[in-house]
């Protein structure tokens, strides 16, 4: 599975849920708070912004956001919401691809950062994000915590969500860190739809030393964009990251 082949036409045209999931206002508005708070007033660049989920609201608060995706149809779904003047969006890979001008935060949302899928181009995400900002500049990864603990011996998979219409389940591989997230949707029929994706999971304390490789440290670490505490039993985190070191 390649990532333009998953985050394509289709995907792209059915990926916003205004109201709802994660375009709820409980899960969007403590995230663009929290967000436009890191910013401080300076401009944000956004890793694979894809249809402007977070970007859209950041800027209606005054944020200048830039972005990087590399789905041309996430680009053109965010067009629909915003135009370039207002959100411009480098095409390219979040690893790689540069952004003009320099910023005070640049942010990677909903576990993102794992649709990398070698440890070599999480670090090298890590990096281009240190490129982009001003010292003292800030990153900000949200981030899923692998359940391994839920892992019997001889079970590959874990089921994170069941609820009227879905079923979400991991499959892994722990030797090269891998997980392929499966998405079934369905009605009443008999008959169900499957999306796949796959990513690479990091534990925070590898996330942490990639940071140290690309001259941050860890400011903050949370469960949620509120500011919960993080704790072994949270399942995701949201991490702050400072600009300390040469990019």
């Amino acid at each position: 599975m390649k990532q333009d082949d998953i985050w394509d036409v289709e995907t792209a045209q059915r990926y916003d849920t205004p109201g709802v999931g994660m375009f709820a206002p409980e899960v969007l508005d403590p995230t663009v708070d929290r967000l436009a708070e890191l910013a401080g007033g300076g401009r944000a660049l956004e890793f694979a912004i894809g249809t402007g989920r977070v970007a859209v609201p950041l800027a209606e608060r005054g944020v200048p956001v830039t972005g990087i995706e590399l789905s041309r149809p996430m680009i053109d779904q965010l067009r629909t919401k915003a135009d370039e003047a207002t959100i411009p969006v480098i095409a390219g890979d979040m690893a790689t691809a540069v952004a003009p001008g320099e910023f005070t935060l640049v942010y990677l949302v909903f576990n993102t950062i794992s649709n990398l899928l070698t440890q070599d181009e999480q670090v090298e995400c890590f990096r281009n994000a240190a490129r982009h900002l001003a010292p003292g500049g800030r990153f900000v990864i949200e981030l899923w915590v692998p359940e391994l603990r839920k892992l019997p011996p001889g079970q590959q998979a874990t089921v994170w969500l069941c609820e009227p219409g879905y079923i979400g389940l991991d499959t892994y591989d722990t030797l090269r860190q891998h997980v392929v997230s499966h998405h079934f949707r369905f009605d009443d029929g008999r008959e169900a739809r499957l999306g796949r994706s796959p990513h690479r999971y990091i534990w925070p304390a590898e996330l942490d030393l990639m940071g140290r490789l690309a001259g941050f440290e860890l400011e903050s670490r949370h469960a949620d964009w509120a500011g919960a505490e993080f704790t072994a039993d949270s399942r995701s985190h949201v991490s702050v990251y400072r600009r300390t070191g040469n990019r």
